[in-house]
């Protein structure tokens, strides 16, 4: 569902069964549709079965593990897991390309 709109820049590896949702219902008006855009950043690496929901930026170079339910932005170079997703570790960022 992309009704807010999706970006995914270069480089992005997105493994089997990703869901990116740009939309959803307000929790009181349930005919009300809301919609929020989803940027998925450069080199970011999300795992299988991951669920993206609207609002949320992916960071550069950042990695989503298997399963996670994402909530709230990932940072650039971090690595997020969980349900909600949260950040465990932080990658350096110079061993990646400019």
């Amino acid at each position: 569902m992309a009704r807010g709109g999706i970006t995914i820049e270069d480089d992005v590896m997105l493994a089997g069964n990703v869901q990116l949702l740009s939309n959803n219902h307000d929790e009181y008006e349930r005919q009300v549709l809301l919609c929020e855009k989803i940027v998925i950043k450069k080199g970011a690496w999300i795992g299988a079965g991951v669920s993206i929901l609207p609002g949320v930026t992916v960071g550069k170079y950042a990695i989503v593990g298997a399963g996670a339910i994402v909530t709230k932005d990932v940072p650039d170079y971090s690595v997020a897991v969980g349900v909600p997703a949260k950040v465990v570790k932080t990658l350096d960022k110079d061993k990646f390309p400019q």
